[in-house]
């Protein structure tokens, strides 16, 4: 008889587990349970042993937890790693830093230190800031954000999220914006087209620089615009109903006491659909421009400035209704229709450009382009996958990759900026006054740190100045020359 046949050594680990937990039982008998499973009483013994061992590791005291690991050779070039590795990747505040030097590495140290090193790495980070070459950007997202009411005018690549600007001054009228063009365009900056919102001084000072180098519309910005505005009226369109019922109630309390308040239901009542009605008019007048009009996947140009004037007339025309939600809404929409949707006519004419590369009608390739707005794990996107194909032919895999590429190459919105607002607030919080050395020092870092983790999958492992010119450089600390950094452990 070979060992494999004995039933012990057949059986799954499973097994094992659920019979040294019976073992364990109080009342357990240990004959009983060899007999059973037809294994000998040291196996059993031996399962029971094991378990107890895993049970005591697990409820081992934390004091196991002393054991030393690895040692670490401690010089001031380390600790000035440390220090700033605090402040930028943990966003501590100088306090936090002195507290973290003394409790946890026993090393005495003022706030005044802690801000000259920070002043030593500033002024390093913004010359190199300065240095970078961005011949790169082709498409470069500009916005405004804002801390203690001052503006920070900021700019990013928008294929590798590289922030080339990012200044704290007193105004943002045509001409400060106009001078940072011209310090960005002694850097090579000099991209296809930007996108942005409505602001006036921001296009007044590209157009003051660039002439005509098209400054496309910011869809981010006003379609969440129209969010706010359909959920405004939704809310409004509540609170109708919560009016309605409060007279109702009252109506019946007050009735037999010879109070007649029918007059007000009626005009609750006309009030409340009038509401509901208008809500739902601009919630689907809403959604009809972010997922057909201003969708990156969509009809043609001509056509979606049929549908765009088809919303701004039906907008308009609900005006007299709620004007003082609806107009801005309206005007800002009117006023910015062409450069909304100048994206649309780059798309086109990549989408021509395919058609011609490939000896295939446009109309099929706009198709495998709308195709994109369906989940590639619904019936419905295979569906359509499949018919195209049997109209491409062996044509069809090239084509879709493609069209994919692109739309990946057809930015339209200035979300990227917002993105790096929201990384960014963490760090303002810690100061009143932000100084433009101290934005040197925060451009420097977010542009040279690498991504955890991405929803573009071709990010992670990479910084954004990677991502922009192709190169590989060293971490962020040693080009700040504080040395290189701890190595990994296995």
């Amino acid at each position: 008889m070979t060992p494999t046949t004995f039933p012990a050594a057949q059986l799954l680990a499973d097994q094992r587990i659920d019979l040294a937990i019976q073992a364990m039982t109080v009342p357990a008998n240990i004959s009983s349970l060899a007999d059973e499973h037809k294994v000998s009483r040291k196996f059993i013994y031996q399962q029971k042993s094991k378990a107890a061992q895993a049970l005591k590791d697990a409820f081992a005291p934390t004091g196991a937890n002393n054991d030393v690991l690895f040692y670490l050779p401690v010089t001031k070039a380390w600790l000035y790693q440390v220090i700033l590795a605090l402040t930028l990747i943990c966003h501590s505040s100088y306090r936090g830093v002195v507290e973290f030097m003394r409790d946890i590495l026993g090393v005495p140290i003022s706030e005044g230190s802690i801000h000259n090193l920070h002043q030593v790495a500033m002024h390093r980070a913004g010359s190199i800031n300065r240095a970078q070459d961005l011949s790169a950007i082709r498409h470069a997202l500009l916005d405004e954000i804002f801390h203690c009411n001052r503006p920070v005018l900021a700019g990013v690549d928008a294929r590798s999220t590289y922030c080339f600007l990012l200044a704290d001054e007193a105004q943002r009228d045509a001409e400060t914006w106009a001078i940072h063009h011209l310090y960005a365009k002694d850097q090579g900056f000099n991209p296809d087209y930007t996108i942005a919102d409505g602001g006036t001084g921001l296009r007044a000072g590209q157009k003051i620089v660039w002439g005509d180098k098209p400054c496309h519309g910011d869809v981010f910005h006003i379609l969440h615009q129209c969010e706010v505005l359909a959920n405004t009226l939704s809310k409004v369109a509540k609170g109708a109903t919560s009016e309605r019922k409060k007279l109702q109630a009252k109506a019946g309390q007050v009735h037999s006491r010879g109070q007649d308040i029918d007059a007000q239901v009626t005009a609750a009542l006309q009030a409340e659909h009038l509401a509901h009605a208008l809500a739902s008019d601009i919630q689907t007048l809403a959604q009809w421009l972010g997922r057909d009009i201003l969708s990156l996947s969509g009809p043609e140009l001509a056509t979606r400035q049929v549908l765009f004037d088809f919303v701004v007339t039906e907008l308009a025309a609900r005006e007299n209704i709620d004007s003082k939600r609806i107009r801005p809404m309206r005007v800002a929409l009117q006023n910015q229709r062409d450069d909304l949707l100048a994206f649309a006519g780059v798309l086109d004419g990549k989408l021509q450009t395919i058609a011609e590369t490939h000896h295939l009608p446009v109309y099929l390739v706009r198709q495998a382009c709308e195709l994109q707005r369906k989940s590639d794990t619904s019936p419905a996107y295979w569906e359509g996958w499949c018919q195209l194909c049997a109209q491409m032919g062996h044509k069809s895999h090239a084509v879709f990759e493609a069209v994919k590429l692109a739309m990946a190459n057809t930015p339209r919105c200035s979300s990227m900026v917002e993105n790096l607002n929201s990384r960014l607030r963490n760090y303002f919080t810690l100061r009143r006054q932000l100084g433009g050395e101290y934005l040197s020092l925060l451009q420097f870092f977010l542009n040279h740190r690498t991504f955890l983790r991405s929803r573009v999958p071709e990010r992670v492992g990479k910084s954004p100045k990677q991502l922009m010119t192709g190169q590989e450089h060293p971490h962020w600390l040693t080009l700040l020359g504080f040395g290189q950094p701890q190595p990994l452990r296995g």
